[in-house]
């Protein structure tokens, strides 16, 4: 009994599984800006299913997953197809200077927006300075 190995076989399997488009996730592109007293994160989900979305936080790092399925028509010929289905997955880490507990997200238009205050010892204050002749404010 004869036995052939063609070692190209298995590396063309594993560029498959890593290069398969239909299981990786989807580029989900962000604008994140600092709005006075909160911090406001935009992502582009267009098409994503509402119920599907799911933003997640587990000690600092915030989590967006979303999924988007694809159209499936019976009997219908694709002249084009380049709006892919799959899932979305983006990950944040969050630092000291934000209020965990205020964060909040809407879905509109295929834009999820993310609400993350900045915590209050985060914020600019003022401290006094005492002195022996007259107490001033500077800016901290």
């Amino acid at each position: 009994m004869a036995l052939t190995f063609d070692p190209f076989s298995q590396l063309d399997r594993f560029a498959a599984s890593v290069l398969d488009s239909g299981r990786a996730p989807r580029l989900m592109p962000v604008d994140l800006y600092r709005d006075g007293d909160r911090y406001v994160l935009h992502a582009d989900l267009p098409g994503a299913d509402p119920g599907s979305i799911d933003v997640d936080l587990d000690g600092g790092q915030l989590t967006i997953r979303a999924q988007r399925t694809a159209d499936t028509r019976d009997g219908a010929r694709w002249l084009a197809r380049e709006r892919g289905a799959g899932s979305f997955l983006r990950q944040f880490t969050l630092g000291d200077g934000v209020d965990l507990d205020g964060i909040s997200a809407a879905y509109e238009s295929g834009v999820l927006s993310v609400i993350i205050p900045v915590s209050e010892r985060a914020k600019p204050r003022k401290i006094t300075v005492e002195s022996a002749e007259q107490p001033q404010a500077i800016d901290a």
